[in-house]
């Protein structure tokens, strides 16, 4: 969610991939071990999970460069993954690899010369009227929208959390106080795609 209230949706690639996944999965389960079939299959599950990793990072490329290049400064909040994962959110979670995105939106800005702010975990941001400043305190996760006690103004929970992260970082006006206009960058080797990336383990 930006502070503009734009939305981004996660592409979800693991849960699209995931009846692909499991076949392959269970095909492997019913190989014999350490038959040739066995090693072919197992092959084939790794193939399916790279696709998965694969093309997440290429969203990640394409969306975090886009953001370094429109704006000179970002502020983004540094969300409890770990907490998160141990809800029904985990996969969620795991699946929109948030980690991997902010290392990304992190190396960016020092190469193009961007202001990255990171905002504690523990700044309300979900709990703060971003109209009057007024605390309304914490919510289940379940809670989207929200009325202010204070002002009465109706916030979607997200859009009002962006709000409140950009103000907490400084950055109502620009990164500097003044307003900026990003020069456009270019697109590096390695974030056109996933061809020629670098070999790494590869988990979905």
């Amino acid at each position: 969610m930006l502070s503009d209230g734009t939305k981004i949706d996660s592409p979800r690639f693991l849960r699209r991939a995931e009846k692909k996944l499991k076949k392959a999965q269970r095909e492997l389960a019913r190989k014999q071990k350490g038959s040739r079939n066995r090693a072919k299959a197992r092959v084939k599950v790794a193939r399916s999970h790279a696709k998965v990793t694969d093309a997440r990072r290429e969203f990640h490329h394409q969306l975090s460069t886009k953001l370094i290049s429109e704006n000179q400064g970002i502020a983004v909040e540094d969300l409890a993954v770990k907490g998160l994962a141990r809800t029904k959110l985990a996969k969620s979670v795991h699946d929109a690899g948030w980690a991997s995105f902010l290392s990304m939106l992190e190396y960016k800005a020092q190469r193009y010369g961007r202001t990255l702010v990171r905002i504690g975990r523990y700044e309300p941001t979900s709990q703060t009227c971003s109209t009057c400043g007024v605390k309304d305190g914490p919510k289940p996760l379940s809670v989207r929208e929200w009325t202010c006690t204070a002002c009465g103004t109706v916030h979607d929970r997200d859009t009002n959390a962006a709000i409140n992260v950009k103000t907490a970082a400084g950055l109502a006006v620009s990164a500097c106080g003044a307003p900026v206009r990003p020069g456009a960058i270019p697109a590096q080797r390695e974030e056109t795609g996933s061809h020629g990336l670098p070999s790494e383990p590869r988990a979905a």
